[in-house]
């Protein structure tokens, strides 16, 4: 597949099947869009180098999964209504972070949780990701809708900025400019429509203050500034769901009296009359990516569930919200999964090990793996430590390639992507059914409602709409 690289190129590609009249778009024959159509426009949204023509496919995209009931919407009144007693918290809800092949990944997320009827599951991508994966948010956003259009998918999609993070050194030189920057990409978010936020200002925890209000002072300060600031964007009839976070992952292991200081402080700065956070994310023994040893294999990790039982309980029943949300967590012995639902967990974030499959999987190029290690050992060489093992150089940096090769992994030959997707299906499929997410569509739907309305026209799009709804 190759991408329309003007308004003109992808209008002839696609005027057969997409009719756009009066600033509408319909389809005019869903076979013939799903089968070409949705993957010229997906193409054209990552790869064109028009910004114009990227700005067009993203928004047909966008409408048309809007009007076929696959849209993105806010997870917040799911969450709400489980910390209302009105959903029984018996199900985890996987958020997982697609970074590379998005949508041929969000395919193979689509096709099991289809299989499964289940709409409880949310699409991420980290601030940083976005960066190193150089994926936008509105070309994030159209990818995964694209997966869902492609593969037909029933349910409203959740797409989430994950670890919207304050960097503490940046924040101590200038606090202003760091919290805007911040504030600059929910802005881009939204309009992107990811309606679900995770903030992450727990960098900012002071553990040398004497008491835990005093700890848990500047991050509940900005997680309630950014809280509203949200609120302010966020389009009419929709409320974003917002996360915070108390302990950054990695970190010591979060506590009770920890929670109960930042909600105290958080509801403090927030005011009374606005709607929060939907969640919390706490740290229960688990790290980012995982940790691998000299000889390539996973350390164990024990997670401490008795802690997250038991804040996951004090978050629903005193705050009224989903619960707690686990990090880290996609390296873990399988066997481990079934308890995160077990123990009330509200959400799980699942990164790595999707990652692992794609690069060490049998069909992966072994002439193209070469190439991204070379190219990791000029570009990332300042991230080696001292003793580190090309094993473990290559596990912590490879995602640091995946924006400088992505148009190369989306271009892998058909059976070869078609097996990495086989295999990406299977995982989801497994995790699926250990997070007893199985059945939640007809169960959530109710309280994910998309937004109603036309999605708004991107103004690099603007000048070229007229043109695309002339003659044939």
């Amino acid at each position: 597949m190759t991408p329309a690289n003007s308004v003109e190129e992808l209008k002839a590609a696609i005027s057969k099947t997409v009719k756009i009249e009066k600033g509408r778009v319909s389809v005019a024959n869903w076979e013939a869009f799903r089968q070409d159509a949705v993957d010229k426009l997906v193409w054209t949204s990552a790869f064109s180098s028009s910004d114009e023509t990227k700005a067009m496919a993203s928004w047909i995209v966008q409408s048309i999964a809007r009007s076929a009931g696959n849209g993105p919407a806010t997870i917040n009144d799911i969450y709400m209504a489980i910390g209302r007693g009105q959903l029984a918290q018996n199900f985890t809800v996987p958020a997982i972070n697609v970074r590379a092949i998005a949508y041929y990944f969000a395919r193979s997320i689509f096709k099991a949780a289809k299989r499964h009827e289940c709409g409880a599951i949310i699409f991420e991508i980290a601030r940083s990701e976005m960066g190193y994966t150089n994926q936008p948010p509105r070309e994030y956003t159209t990818s995964i809708l694209a997966g869902a259009l492609k593969e037909s998918y029933p349910w409203p999609v959740f797409i989430q900025g994950d670890h919207f993070q304050i960097n503490a050194k940046n924040y101590a030189k200038n606090p202003d400019a760091e919290v805007e920057g911040l504030k600059k990409l929910i802005s881009e978010s939204v309009e992107a429509q990811f309606y679900n936020i995770d903030l992450d200002t727990s960098t900012l925890v002071d553990l040398s203050k004497t008491s835990l209000e005093e700890q848990q002072y500047q991050n509940s300060l900005q997680a309630a500034t950014l809280t509203q600031y949200i609120r302010k964007v966020q389009p009419a009839g929709v409320t974003v769901s917002v996360g915070g976070e108390i302990g950054e992952v990695g970190g010591k292991n979060s506590t009770a009296d920890e929670l109960n200081a930042y909600m105290g402080e958080y509801a403090r700065f927030l005011g009374a009359g606005m709607t929060g956070i939907s969640k919390v994310s706490v740290q229960t023994g688990t790290s980012h990516g995982g940790v691998v040893l000299p000889d390539g294999t996973m350390a164990k990790v024990k997670v401490d569930f008795d802690t997250l039982g038991k804040l996951s309980s004090i978050i629903r029943s005193k705050y009224g919200m989903g619960g707690a949300v686990q990090h880290g967590a996609s390296t873990l012995p399988v066997e481990l999964f079934d308890k995160f639902p077990q123990v009330g967990t509200c959400e799980i974030h699942l990164a790595t090990e999707f990652q692992n499959i794609l690069f060490e999987h049998p069909q992966f190029p072994a002439d193209l793996k070469q190439e991204v290690y070379a190219y990791l050992l000029k570009e990332a060489a300042n991230e080696r430590k001292e003793g580190e093992t090309d094993q473990q150089f290559f596990y912590k940096t490879r995602k640091k390639a995946v924006g400088a090769f992505k148009r190369a992994m989306w271009s892998l030959p058909d059976g070869v992507m078609a097996g990495i997707m086989a295999s990406l299906e299977d995982k989801v499929d497994l995790l699926i059914r250990k997070l007893n997410v199985s059945g939640t569509g007809p169960v959530i739907k109710p309280h994910a409602k998309i937004p109603s309305g036309d999605v708004p026209m991107p103004k690099e799009a603007a000048a070229k709409a007229q043109q695309f709804e002339g003659d044939d």
